[in-house]
C-alpha cells in the first residue's frame, strides 16, 4: 500500500521585477510582496529578454523595471526590454532612482506605462499596479466626454498664459475663471475655449473644476510626435459642455520630462482647434517656458504686495532679459490688491511698481473665503459666487479680451 503526499499548489507568477540586482531595491521587494504575495519573480536585464520568449511569459500582467543612475549605461538594453514586453502585451512599470530626465523621457517614449520614483512613496506601487491593470478595461465615460476635434482646423486661437511668481498668488484661480468666463462670453455663439494645466507636478485645475486626472494625459505628452487631433481630443475633458480641459497628469512628473518641441506641438494643435487657449503655468521656469512665452499673445504674471513677490519679479525679469525674450508680452497682475479707500496701501503699490520698473496693468480684489470654498467645491466663481468682486473683475477682463479679438478679426 503506497501513499502519495499531495503537492502544494504554487501561485501563478503574474509579475516580475527586472533589475541589475533587486537587493538594491529593498523597498520594491517589500511592496511587491505586499501587493502580490508570492505571485512574482525576479529577473536580471539579460535574463528578461530570454524569458519573454518562454511559455511562462504568456501569463504575465506586468514587469517592474528598476534602475538607478548606474544603469543608464544600459539604456539600449532596457529600451529593448520595454519593446519586447509591449510586443507581448505586458505592462511596464518603471522604477527609477537618480536617473536623468533625458533617460526617463527616452524609456517612457519606448512605451513604459507607469513611472514611480525610488525610494517608493507609501502605497505608490500598489496604485501603479492598479492603474496598469485598468488599462485594458474600456472607459466609456471618458470616451463620451472627449470632444470631437476637426482634422485640419485652422482657428488661429489666442494664447493667454497665467503665471504665478510665488505659491498662492492665485494663478490657477485666475486661469480657471478667465477660461470659464471666455467660454460663456457669447450665449448665442460661444467661443471654443481650451484650458491647459502645464504644472505637471502640482497642477490643481482638475481640483478646481472637480475633474478626474487621467493616464491618457501623460501618454499624449510623452509622445507628441505621434499626436493627432484624435489623440489630443481624447486627452481633454469637457466641463459642462462649454470648456475643454487638459488636466495635469495623475502622477507627479519631472518638469523636464517634456521638451520645447513637445510644448510647441501641443500649443499648435490647441490654437488650431480653439478660439482661446488658456494656460496655467508652473511657478518654476523650465526649458520649455521660453516656447510658451514666444507663442503667447498675452502673458499674465501674478504677484502680491509683499517682499517675496517683489524679489521674485525682479529675478523673473532678469532671467527673461538675459535670454533676450519678449518681456513686452508680460502683463503684471496684482492679486489681493488693496481696497480703493486704503490710500496708504495704494501708495505702496505705486512705489513697488516704480522700484521694479514695471507697470501693474491689472489689480484683482481679495475675494476672501468664497474663493477658497469655490475652489474646494470644484466650481467656477460664476456658478458659486457670481457677485464676488473678483469674479466681476475677471468677467470684465474676459470681455475686453473677447472684444479685442473681435476687433482684430474684423480688421483682418
Amino acid at each position: 500500500m503506497s501513499s502519495v503526499m499531495p503537492q502544494p499548489e504554487t501561485a501563478p507568477i503574474v509579475a516580475c521585477t527586472i533589475s541589475r540586482d533587486v537587493q538594491n531595491f529593498d523597498l520594491l521587494i517589500e511592496d511587491m510582496e505586499d501587493a502580490l504575495g508570492e505571485s512574482w519573480g525576479d529577473l536580471g536585464f539579460a535574463e528578461a529578454l530570454a524569458f519573454f520568449g518562454q511559455p511562462e511569459a504568456e501569463g504575465m500582467e506586468f514587469v517592474a523595471l528598476a534602475m538607478d543612475e548606474t544603469d543608464e549605461e544600459n539604456l539600449v538594453l532596457m529600451s529593448e526590454i520595454i519593446t519586447q514586453a509591449k510586443a507581448r502585451d505586458i505592462k511596464v512599470i518603471l522604477i527609477a532612482e537618480d536617473v536623468t530626465p533625458a533617460a526617463l523621457h527616452s524609456l517612457l517614449r519606448k512605451g513604459a506605462d507607469e513611472f514611480v520614483p525610488y525610494p517608493l512613496p507609501e502605497g505608490e506601487l500598489a496604485q501603479a499596479i492598479t492603474r496598469v491593470r485598468q488599462l485594458d478595461e474600456p472607459v466609456h465615460v471618458e470616451a463620451s466626454n472627449a470632444p470631437q476635434l476637426k482634422a485640419g482646423a485652422q482657428k488661429d486661437g489666442a494664447l493667454i498664459v497665467v503665471h504665478g511668481l510665488a505659491g498662492g498668488t492665485g494663478s490657477t484661480t485666475m486661469a480657471v475663471n478667465l477660461a470659464w468666463e471666455l467660454a460663456n462670453m457669447d450665449k448665442d455663439n460661444p467661443p471654443s475655449v481650451c484650458l491647459l494645466d502645464l504644472d505637471l507636478q502640482f497642477g490643481s485645475v482638475a481640483t478646481f473644476l472637480d475633474l478626474p486626472r487621467r493616464e491618457v494625459v501623460y501618454e499624449m505628452l510623452s509622445d507628441t510626435e505621434g499626436m493627432d487631433e484624435e489623440i489630443f481630443g481624447q486627452s481633454l475633458l469637457t466641463y459642462e459642455d462649454r470648456l475643454q480641459v487638459l488636466t495635469a497628469p495623475s502622477d507627479m512628473l519631472p518638469l523636464d520630462l517634456i521638451t520645447s518641441e513637445d510644448i510647441n506641438r501641443v500649443l499648435e494643435m490647441a490654437m488650431n482647434q480653439f478660439d482661446y487657449v488658456v494656460i496655467d503655468m508652473p511657478s518654476t521656469l523650465v526649458q520649455w517656458s521660453e516656447a510658451v512665452l514666444n507663442a503667447a499673445h498675452i502673458y499674465f504674471v501674478l504677484l502680491e504686495l509683499d517682499m517675496r513677490s517683489a524679489q521674485n519679479t525682479l529675478r523673473f525679469k532678469r532671467a527673461l532679459q538675459s535670454e533676450e525674450l519678449p518681456v513686452e508680452k508680460l502683463r503684471y497682475v496684482l492679486n489681493r490688491a488693496p481696497k480703493f479707500t486704503d490710500l496708504n496701501a495704494k501708495g505702496r503699490v505705486k512705489r513697488m511698481a516704480e522700484s521694479l520698473s514695471i507697470s501693474i496693468d491689472l489689480q484683482l480684489p481679495d475675494g476672501g473665503k468664497p474663493i477658497t470654498q469655490a475652489n474646494d467645491h470644484g466650481l467656477p466663481l460664476a456658478n458659486s459666487a457670481p457677485k464676488s468682486p473678483l469674479r466681476k473683475e475677471l468677467l470684465k477682463l474676459a470681455a475686453s479680451i473677447h472684444d479685442l479679438k473681435g476687433d482684430q478679426a474684423q480688421a483682418a
